[in-house]
C-alpha cells in the first residue's frame, strides 16, 4: 500500500511528523486490528505492507489518511488536500509476493540514496528484523515475513531474511 503527498510534497517535514504517524498506526491497530509486516515512511510518501482484521482496507486507509491530514493541516496551518489521491494497493497472494514487497519497502531509502544501508534509516521496519531486537511496536507483526525462512528460532529466521535482503541489494548494484 502506498500513499503519496499531494503534488509529491513532503508529508513528513520533521521527526515529530513521523512520530505522529506512527502513533496513528498504533491507534488504528488498537481500534481496527491493523497489522503491518513491513513499512517505510519516506518524506513524501509511505509504504505499508499490511493486513486488516476487523475493518476492510478502504475504511482503515480512509481513517488513517484523514487522521494524518487533520494533524498535518493543523500543525502547519494549512488547508486542503494532503494526499495526492486515494492510496494505491495491490493484494499479495503468495510467499514470493510477500518477500518481494517487503524487500522493495526496506530498500526504498537506499534506492532513493537517502542512506547507504537499510539499517541506517530510522523510519522503516527493517531494524525490527535485527535478531537481537526484542520489543516491537504492537502494530508490527513481522513473523509472516521471517517465517518464510529456515531456522530453528526467530533469531535465525530474522538473520536469514537479513542476509537474503542484503544479497538482493548487492545484486541490484551489479
Amino acid at each position: 500500500m502506498v500513499s503519496r503527498g499531494n503534488w509529491r510534497a513532503d508529508l513528513f517535514q520533521e521527526d515529530h511528523d513521523f512520530v505522529s504517524f506512527m502513533n496513528l498506526l498504533h491507534y488504528f491497530h488498537r481500534k481496527t486490528g491493523l497489522e503491518l509486516a513491513s513499512y517505510c515512511l519516506m518524506s513524501n510518501h509511505f509504504h505499508l505492507l499490511l493486513r486488516t482484521q476487523q475493518v476492510p482496507l478502504p475504511g482503515v486507509m480512509r481513517n488513517l489518511n484523514k487522521g494524518y491530514a487533520d494533524y498535518f493541516n493543523k500543525r502547519y496551518g494549512v488547508q486542503g488536500h494532503v494526499f495526492e489521491k486515494r492510496y494505491f494497493s495491490k493484494p499479495i497472494y503468495d510467499a514470493y509476493g510477500l518477500l518481494e514487497v517487503s524487500r522493495y519497502i526496506h530498500l526504498n531509502p537506499v534506492e532513493a540514496s537517502i542512506v547507504d544501508h537499510p539499517l541506517d534509516y530510522r523510519w522503516s521496519s527493517f531494524r525490527y528484523f535485527d535478531p537481537t531486537r526484542k520489543n516491537l511496536p504492537d502494530y508490527l507483526n513481522i513473523s509472516e515475513v521471517y517465517n518464510l525462512f529456515a531456522g530453528r528460532n526467530d533469531a535465525q529466521k530474522k538473520t536469514a531474511y537479513y542476509k537474503w535482503l542484503m544479497k538482493k541489494f548487492e545484486e541490484s548494484l551489479s
